[in-house]
């Protein structure tokens, strides 16, 4: 998926947790934002007119993130 380079602002607070979130994932703090607003989306189950398919795209990609973040859950749990 293609990307692009925007400017976000965030209170202190989320941002410490997002960037905490994100190194403990071991992924960038724009990867980690990008995946959560990606999951946010498709939780809500927003709707738009999505001629070229990006909706199922994000929903795939959600789907892989929550495949990836239900095995992390699973490696925290067995090693207590």
């Amino acid at each position: 998926m293609a990307t692009r380079k925007v400017t976000v602002s965030l209170d202190d607070g989320v941002l410490a947790f997002a960037e905490q979130a994100a190194k403990a994932h071991g992924v960038s703090l724009s990867a980690w934002l990008s995946k959560a607003a990606r999951r946010e989306v498709v939780r809500t189950g927003f709707r738009v007119s999505d001629p070229v398919g990006y909706r199922q795209a994000a929903e795939q990609e959600a789907l892989r993130d929550e495949t990836e973040l239900v095995a992390a859950v699973e490696d925290l749990r067995a090693q207590g």
